[in-house]
């Protein structure tokens, strides 16, 4: 399955839909992200292990809810391992992920925490390069994807809306009947974006997002970024120290799975344990 999830559990499917809880710790019904601590995401010990060596190692961070947060660190920090603990691709050995106060993410499966409110793109943009910039939008809908509902679906007008602010916000507006396959690297990036917004996510996940694009394109991304944080919270991991200044707010730095400093951009750069291990090398 791509990185915009668009095949998720239906609430007929899923009893404990219908029940809104299905024991403490594993709440599933849509809207009910306790955000009253003003956090979003709590990772708290987490330690993961393959064949003995720690890719986590005890990491504890928290996320603010409409925060836009940096991730960086040298190769073999963890980065991706915390993110494949967050979407519930890895299981960590020790420790606890929450997802706003009651959402205990190492008891949901993948496609439930997508359906939760979490949406990660990965670094290379997964897109039906066949259909136009419009119909990936339609496609990525966070609707009833079931065969037979899919069939006969007709766009209403406030999807339509949807997705022509989407296509605004991600700068394709004048790319809507084009085939994605023919457009550049940097607007595919954004295409993907586009189709993550559609799934209505809280928390979305963005692994070095800016790789491979011009400069006017990374301006761009920074741009789109800034605008997003508020009315979603952004977690980006990122190696590109110019994207990360522009983006601004707190930096998280990691360090053989574990948390290493966290501050500003020029707070985390001027300390001598960063400049050790990353910066300075």
């Amino acid at each position: 399955m791509n990185a915009v999830n668009l095949l998720l559990p239906e609430k007929e499917d899923n009893p404990e839909w219908d029940s809104g809880t299905a024991e403490l710790g594993h709440i599933l019904q849509p809207g009910h992200l306790d955000l009253s601590h003003k956090v979003i995401l709590y990772l708290e010990d987490i330690t993961v292990s393959f064949d003995g060596f720690r890719a986590l190692n005890k990491l504890s961070l928290t996320i603010d809810a409409g925060e836009l947060r940096c991730i960086i660190g040298p190769n073999g920090a963890g980065k991706t391992t915390m993110m494949d603990v967050i979407t519930g691709k890895t299981r960590p050995d020790e420790g606890t992920v929450f997802f706003g106060q009651t959402i205990d993410l190492t008891r949901l499966s993948e496609p439930e925490i997508a359906h939760a409110g979490i949406g990660r793109k990965f670094q290379k943009p997964t897109i039906f390069e066949n259909h136009t910039v419009f119909e990936n939008l339609e496609l990525a809908m966070k609707t009833d994807k079931r065969v037979w509902r899919s069939l006969f679906a007709v766009l209403d007008s406030a999807a339509g809306d949807r997705i022509a602010e989407t296509l605004q916000l991600i700068r394709l507006d004048g790319q809507a009947n084009r085939l994605a396959g023919l457009l550049s690297h940097g607007q595919k990036q954004w295409l993907e974006i586009g189709m993550l917004l559609m799934q209505e996510p809280k928390l979305l996940l963005l692994d070095e997002p800016v790789a491979g694009m011009t400069d006017e394109e990374t301006e761009r991304t920074g741009e789109l970024f800034i605008s997003l944080a508020g009315r979603h919270s952004l977690v980006v991991v990122e190696h590109d120290m110019a994207f990360v200044k522009q983006l601004g707010g707190k930096v998280t730095v990691l360090h053989e799975g574990s948390l290493l400093a966290e501050g500003t951009l020029e707070e985390v750069q001027a300390d001598a344990r960063v400049i050790e291990v990353y910066l300075g090398r």
